[in-house]
């Protein structure tokens, strides 16, 4: 059968290649992974997205473009390198430079992705003369539909998945059953937990969630990227317990050490926004805080 799937404890099992599309170009050869079509369509909707709700967030969306462009390359940039520095392969990718730009193999890290994506998203918001947080609020949604769907990545090349399991979502395939892609010992025979799948659910949850505070309840700027860091924070914590394929510095998974942080730090960015938006001064909180959600806002306007 070549590559496939299978979930025994639902009686599937399905061909599954890690190739989209090939074909030839000016007599050069090309070769789509699916990996890279997911986090293709990923980024495609999380800009649509953006793009459709730009004004509700008061950004001109060329602005959002040009600071969408740039943060992207990073990010991608970013993920690879977050990947490379502290992957049990590292010595391997400095021994053959040339193995670093193959990514179409698999290895991008998104925590990596998104620490080069906020960076450079500072920078340019700056250049840009953006509202940072009206933008990373924005980007936070975006982020999630992004993760969602791009995780499917990991499915096509059977990796991102968790230790031995018998619940009856348990799955395995050619790859799994071989032993590739995992740092850790486990059962080859036995189904593994698909953590990949619980990482694109718990991702489209919090979309789910702060969609709906974006129109309901957002009071105040910020408060989506600190529920942002909140939320994946959290989820990505327990959820890379499961995983044996972990990244790691010595004995500690690097993921769960950053998921502490995001958590934290998003804790502490919603009590810092929140009581500034409270305190700022009348003139200046039509910059720095939404003085009604926006649905309310919309049916005033309908009002008028």
């Amino acid at each position: 059968m070549g590559q496939y799937v299978e979930f025994p404890g639902l009686g599937l099992k399905f061909a599954l290649p890690d190739t989209a599309l090939q074909f030839s170009l000016f007599g050069l050869p090309i070769t789509v992974k699916w990996y890279g079509v997911m986090i293709a369509c990923g980024f495609l909707l999380a800009a649509i997205y953006a793009w459709k709700r730009a004004k509700s967030f008061k950004i001109d969306e060329d602005a959002m473009f040009d600071v969408v462009l740039v943060s992207t390359i990073c990010a991608f940039v970013g993920a690879r390198l977050y990947y490379v520095l502290f992957s049990v392969d590292r010595a391997a990718y400095f021994a053959d430079p040339a193995s670093i730009f193959r990514v179409w193999e698999g290895g991008l890290a998104i925590y990596g992705g998104l620490i080069f994506a906020f960076l450079s998203g500072l920078v340019m918001c700056k250049i840009r003369k953006v509202n940072t947080l009206a933008m990373f609020d924005l980007c936070s949604l975006g982020f999630l539909i992004g993760q969602a769907i791009g995780r499917w990545g990991n499915f096509f090349n059977q990796e991102a998945f968790g230790g031995n399991t018998t619940l009856p979502w348990g799955m395995t395939g050619n790859l799994i059953k071989n032993g590739v892609h995992a740092t850790s010992v486990y059962n080859w025979a036995q189904p593994v937990h698909p953590t990949f799948l619980y990482e694109s659910l718990w991702c489209v949850l919090g979309f789910v969630l702060l969609h709906l505070i974006s129109v309901k309840a957002y009071t105040f700027k910020g408060k989506l990227f600190a529920g942002y860091l909140i939320w994946y924070g959290a989820g990505r914590f327990f959820i890379e317990s499961l995983r044996i394929d972990s990244l790691k510095l010595g004995s500690m998974r690097v993921s769960q050490l950053v998921a502490v942080v995001a958590v934290a730090g998003g804790v502490a960015l919603w009590l810092i926004c929140k009581n500034k938006a409270k305190n700022a001064p009348p003139e200046e909180e039509t910059d720095d805080t939404p003085t009604v959600p926006l649905a309310e806002a919309a049916q005033a306007e309908e009002k008028e």
